[in-house]
């Protein structure tokens, strides 16, 4: 054999046997959000139990398909004959420097637990791949693979899909009427203001029309109203105990009013030093305290029997929201007293203190009975 032979096969030998490194980029974290698997995973084995639990937990996720490929990727390496390695690293939820501190400090320990001397790179989009530059501070890059998921087969499926779409806006009246609805009202005025002359005025009607449909899908107020007025008992419940609690909350308002002006010994140069003036201010406050608590109390506890009627777990939340009210009227009637008649303000601090203690206990306490009783359901707003 040649020199030149020799040198050749050495340095094929060499490539082939290059300990190469599988990286599957997750940037924002999905894994662990929606999985809740623990970054770096290392290892075929372990890599694909956790794509399986991301594919369960969300079937339309394109991280799972991209761990898939990172081991494919691996397991085609490895049967050409090199050594090599796969993993799976992460950053947070909100990207940024912080994510990428953690990704590149995930690559480090795995780079020198490995002896790694190359890595491929496997993503599924631009995101992930942003991260490249900062790998390759810390490990040269062989090769980047890009994961593209087939949506759909044919265009016309897609045709279909969007006649579909079009066909639910044009017939389901629960979209029917904001997308048709809306635009068919705005033209119909502004045609009839067209022909009478009236551009000018009209422009502020359809604006104010367009803005106030935007916002009363944008904040579900007319979902809210629907569900509010059902005729049942936790229906009626709740618009009884609203419209209770607005009254008695417009009623501390005149409470408020009534206590304050007693309270006022010398005539104001103006409104602006009346409300400026703290004993003023105090005794406003005191005076429509009560109202205003059983208002707000009367709204919460409607909530509450709504939710109790319904056998739901957010009574858990409404039942706080009353704890919470209640130890807050004793942090507020104090701080009346102290603009009123000028007391310490650290007279604060024994109120305070005991309403966050109440708050914690019951907090805890309903927190445990509600998830031994429901099997560890996870609670939102």
């Amino acid at each position: 054999m040649s020199t030149k032979e020799a040198g050749l096969q050495s340095g094929t030998t060499e490539t082939k046997t290059s300990r190469l490194l599988v990286i599957c980029v997750d940037r924002d974290d999905d894994i662990g959000i929606k999985a809740g698997v623990i970054t770096p995973v290392v290892g075929r084995n372990a890599c694909i139990e956790a794509a399986q639990r991301l594919a369960l937990e969300d079937p339309e996720d394109a991280d799972s398909n991209s761990i898939f490929a990172a081991v494919k990727t691996f397991e085609d390496l490895t049967s050409k004959g090199y050594q090599a390695e796969v993993a799976l690293v992460s950053g947070t939820q909100n990207k940024g420097v912080q994510g990428d501190e953690k990704i590149v400090s995930q690559v480090k320990t795995i780079a020198l637990r490995f002896a790694a001397n190359g890595s491929v790179i496997v993503s599924d989009g631009e995101d992930d791949e942003s991260v490249i530059p900062i790998i390759q501070n810390v490990l040269p890059i062989v090769s980047v693979k890009r994961v593209v998921m087939r949506a759909s087969r044919t265009v016309e499926y897609s045709y279909a899909v969007l006649g579909r779409y079009l066909k639910t806006i044009a017939f389901d009246s629960k979209y029917s009427k904001f997308f048709l609805g809306v635009p068919g009202m705005l033209l119909l005025i502004g045609g009839v203001a067209t022909v009478l002359g009236l551009t000018r005025e009209i422009f502020a009607v359809l604006v104010s029309i367009l803005g106030g449909a935007f916002l009363i899908r944008a904040f579900d107020i007319d979902r809210a109203w629907t569900n509010w007025n059902k005729p049942t008992p936790g229906g009626f419940i709740r618009t009884f105990t609203l419209v209770a609690g607005i009254v008695m909350i417009l009623a501390s308002l005149t409470a408020g009013i009534g206590a304050a002006v007693p309270g006022i010994t010398t005539k104001p140069d103006s409104i602006l030093k009346l409300v400026l003036n703290q004993q003023t201010t105090g005794l406003f406050v005191s005076g429509m305290l009560p109202f205003l608590w059983m208002g707000i109390g009367c709204i919460f506890g409607g909530s509450l029997l709504s939710s109790w009627f319904k056998g739901s777990i957010r009574s858990i939340t409404d039942i706080l929201r009353l704890i919470v009210l209640v130890t807050l009227y004793p942090v507020v009637s104090q701080f009346t007293t102290i603009m009123i008649k000028g007391e310490s303000p650290f007279t604060l601090l024994p109120p305070l203190l005991i309403g966050l203690a109440v708050i914690l206990i019951s907090a805890s306490l309903l927190f445990h009975k509600y998830r031994k009783k429901k099997g560890g359901e996870v609670l939102s707003e």
